[in-house]
């Protein structure tokens, strides 16, 4: 479980960022809400569209995780 923080401040491009903790580019103390702990930024995210339009996950923390799946089943 991870833990989300909404920016109390639009952006450049009139949005709300959510970031994980540890974000490098989380804003301050004073400039951010806590969300709360959700499994994944898809989760944060729908919490955070019920306070705020204009929402979406930072480029950075919140990519959507890529996985591979690679199977070695061969034919008998």
């Amino acid at each position: 479980m991870k833990f989300f923080y909404l920016s109390s401040n639009p952006n450049d491009e009139e949005a709300y960022v959510i970031h994980e903790r540890e974000c490098g580019d989380m804003p301050g103390i004073y400039e951010r809400d806590y969300l709360g702990p959700y499994n994944s930024g898809q989760e944060a995210l729908r919490k955070a569209s019920s306070l705020k339009h204009n929402v979406k996950l930072c480029e950075k923390c919140c990519k959507p995780q890529e996985y591979s799946v690679v199977s070695n089943i061969k034919d008998i």
